[in-house]
């Protein structure tokens, strides 16, 4: 097919009149208009060099807001705990609370990041180091609980009644023996439960983790997931008391030992370091560490449970010190 470039829109006459004008216009228009503002770039949140990236990022920017990121612990979310607590502590302040349950390790990260503006953890070591480090203000002493050998009614390897150490060595030596009748569940997140459980196989001169023994597995999970996960496998593992018997209805899992001194398990409140973390809500962290220590709090603390489980799943301890519950 012929195009005849005659009928063409740019041969007709005046078109390159109207274009030229067209494109005068188009410039001096575009001259005229105010140059662009470049976005700023987004706050750098990258934790320190010491700091883990297990943590979620997001720098908390709660400062003079109603806003506060609690960085807690599995066992208060799975306990139930926080269900009845922070809407309480909410309605007290006004505030509103965002948690994030996690490990102890993992919230503690969160505090060194600055991606919370208050924590609620029981890893009494991790939180020393933690307050030296300058990445917290304030720590006080809230409660505890402890911390208890669960595994199956049949207990086939004879832990009942031991003392926790001996019961490490034995699950151990069993295991070793017959993997089939042994199987130990350990979070190995770095939680409060994780570095006890840890400790106590230390103690017992055993390193299931490291010599990646058959009877051992790591669930990388929660308090109420790695109960779960042992019941159905018949298996043996550490929790705290108040994690347990909140789930006790749905396990196949008996306390076989309990009431050793080593097994307490003490939380404390920890406000993040605003001087490192200008933006984190450091008086709504404040707000909350009162509010804990508080004696109406405390007196919650010790009736919370009782009703259900027929025995408080916490102890207050605000009126006590660390060395009073025995912690160097």
């Amino acid at each position: 097919m012929t195009i005849n470039t005659r009928n063409l829109v740019w041969n007709k006459p005046g078109f390159w009149l109207g274009f030229s004008l067209t494109l005068i216009l188009a410039v001096a228009l575009a001259a005229c208009a105010p140059a662009a503002t470049p976005t700023a770039a987004p706050a750098a949140t990258t934790a320190p060099a010491a700091a883990s990236a297990a943590a979620p990022s997001g720098q908390s920017n709660n400062a003079g807001s109603n806003n506060l990121i609690l960085a807690t612990t599995t066992s208060t979310q799975d306990s139930g705990l926080l269900d009845v607590l922070i809407p309480m502590f909410e309605k007290s302040s006004g505030l509103t609370v965002k948690t994030v349950a996690v490990g102890s390790g993992a919230a503690i990260t969160m505090g060194q990041q600055g991606n919370a503006d208050v924590l609620l953890v029981h890893s009494p070591a991790a939180e020393k180091q933690f307050m030296t480090d300058g990445w917290g203000k304030d720590r006080a002493l809230i409660m505890h609980n402890d911390f208890i050998i669960v595994g199956p009614t049949a207990d086939p390897a004879k832990i009942k009644g031991l003392a926790v150490v001996d019961a490490f060595k034995v699950l151990a030596a069993t295991g070793a023996a017959d993997a089939t009748k042994v199987q130990f569940f350990g979070r190995n997140d770095k939680s409060g439960t994780s570095v006890m459980e840890l400790s106590l196989w230390k103690k017992a001169a055993v390193d299931p983790v490291g010599a990646k023994a058959a009877w051992y597995a790591s669930t990388g999970q929660g308090m109420g997931q790695t109960l779960t996960l042992t019941s159905q496998k018949a298996g043996y593992t550490i929790t705290d008391r108040a994690t347990y018997l909140a789930n006790k209805d749905k396990l196949q899992l008996d306390i076989l030992v309990q009431g050793d001194k080593s097994l307490l398990n003490v939380y404390h409140v920890i406000t993040v370091n605003s001087d490192k973390w200008p933006k984190v809500n450091y008086t709504g962290a404040m707000t909350f560490l009162k509010y804990m220590t508080d004696p109406t709090t405390q007196d919650f603390l010790s009736k919370f449970g009782v009703d259900k489980y027929g025995q408080p799943l916490f102890f207050p301890d605000s009126t006590k010190t660390d060395a009073d519950l025995g912690l160097n």
